[in-house]
């Protein structure tokens, strides 16, 4: 099993329709092929010291049976129409795949 933490930026004032996009693919995600969890989150509203907040970011907590299933999701039509219908509220995504320790 993997763990995959997606860092995806927003442009200012677009996480909102980021969010939306996300909210109408997740139940595609969900049903792929080794999925075991996809979730869109936020940053808490906590008084933690050391909580770092970021208002543009949403990350992606998912979980894999493998990498070849990971794979096969970020090539999936669902995945490339997003990618496409967000591009220009997105400035960038970064990818942390995880194993655990």
């Amino acid at each position: 099993m993997i763990h995959v933490i997606a860092d995806i930026r927003t442009a200012p004032g677009a996480r909102p329709r980021v969010l939306q996009a996300l909210a109408a693919i997740t139940p595609l995600v969900r049903a792929e092929a080794g999925c075991l969890g996809y979730t869109a989150t936020l940053d808490a509203d906590t008084d933690l010291l050391r909580q770092t907040r970021d208002d543009t970011s949403i990350l992606m907590v998912e979980r894999w049976e493998s990498l070849e299933h990971l794979k096969a999701h970020l090539e999936a039509p669902h995945m490339l129409a997003y990618r496409k219908q967000v591009t220009a509220d997105v400035v960038d995504v970064s990818l942390r795949v995880l194993t655990e320790a």
